[in-house]
C-alpha cells in the first residue's frame, strides 16, 4: 500500500512528503491524522534539526479532500480532524525544529494553513496560494486564522480570508504571506539550499530564538484553534456550506444566502 505521507530522516534533516499526487494532496480525515502523528513524533526527535515539507506530483496540497467530506460512509468525522488538526497547529508552531515549506502549484484551504505555519515558506512562481474556505462556506481551520494573521496583520488576514483570493508566488511575496518566490521547478532545490544553510548554523540558537518569540503566541494558537473548532462545526450546519459544496462538486457558482 503506498504512504499517503512519506517521511525520510537523513543526518538532522526531516523530509515530510504529502503523496497524494492524484488528487493534488488533498487530505482526508486518515491523512489529516497521520500527519499529526507525524508532526509529534518529530516535535519530540531531538536529533532532527531542520524538518521540509513538501508535496509530490503538481501540488503541495489542495487542502481538504471535498470529495470525502460528501460520503456518508466516510470516516471523515467533523469532531476528530479539528482535534487531529488542531493538534497538529499546536504541534508545529511549538516544535523546537526549523520548519521549511516547499510550496508548488496549489497550497488552498487547509494545505495554506499548513504552509504558512512554517518558519520559512518558498513558493513558486506560478503556485496558488489561497486561504479560500469561504467557496464552501468553511472558515479557515489547522491554525490558518493565527498564521494568516501572524503573517500579514488583521486587516489583511481579513480580506484573504473573505475573498478567498489565489495569490502567485509574487504577490504573496510581496504582502509578505511567504518568505522567497523562486521560478518554476525550482522550489525543492533552494528549499533543500535553505536547510542546508541552516544546518551549518548555530541550530541551538535558532531554536530558542523560536521557542522565545513563540513564548506568547501558545496560548493565543491555543484559544484559536478551540474558536476554529465551534465555528467549522457550526458552518457545516449552514445552507451555504451544503451549497458551496454542490456548487464545488458539479463545478458552477455557488449560490449563497448567508444562511
Amino acid at each position: 500500500m503506498v504512504k499517503q505521507i512519506e517521511v525520510e530522516i537523513e543526518g538532522r534533516l526531516a523530509t515530510v512528503t504529502f503523496n497524494q499526487p492524484d488528487v493534488m494532496n488533498a487530505m482526508d480525515g486518515q491523512m489529516m491524522r497521520e500527519l499529526a502523528d507525524i508532526v509529534d513524533e518529530l516535535k519530540g526527535k531531538s536529533s532532527v534539526h531542520v524538518v521540509l515539507f513538501r508535496g509530490a506530483g503538481r501540488a503541495f496540497s489542495a487542502g481538504g479532500n471535498v470529495k470525502a467530506m460528501l460520503d456518508p460512509s466516510g470516516p471523515m468525522k467533523m469532531e476528530d480532524i479539528m482535534v487531529d488538526l488542531s493538534r497538529l497547529a499546536l504541534s508545529m508552531y511549538s516544535m523546537p525544529q526549523i520548519t521549511i515549506a516547499s510550496v508548488h502549484g496549489a497550497a488552498a484551504g487547509l494545505g495554506c494553513s499548513i504552509a504558512i505555519a512554517c518558519d520559512v515558506v518558498i513558493a513558486e512562481e506560478s503556485s496558488k496560494i489561497a486561504m479560500n474556505f469561504i467557496g464552501i462556506g468553511l472558515v479557515p481551520d489547522g491554525g490558518g486564522h493565527f498564521f494568516l494573521k501572524e503573517r500579514v496583520g488583521t486587516a489583511r488576514a481579513k480580506q484573504l480570508i473573505w475573498s478567498g483570493e489565489v495569490l502567485d508566488g509574487k504577490r504573496a511575496m510581496q504582502i509578505g504571506l511567504i518568505d522567497q518566490v523562486v521560478p518554476d521547478g525550482e522550489a525543492w532545490n533552494t528549499a533543500g539550499q535553505r536547510a542546508q544553510q541552516i544546518l551549518n548554523s548555530p541550530t541551538a540558537s535558532m531554536a530558542v530564538s523560536k521557542q522565545i518569540l513563540h513564548a506568547a503566541g501558545v496560548a493565543e494558537l491555543e484559544r484559536i484553534v478551540e474558536l476554529e473548532s465551534k465555528a467549522q462545526a457550526a458552518m457545516r450546519k449552514t445552507s451555504d456550506h451544503r451549497e458551496g459544496i454542490q456548487a464545488f462538486v458539479e463545478k458552477r457558482k455557488p449560490s449563497f444566502t448567508g444562511q
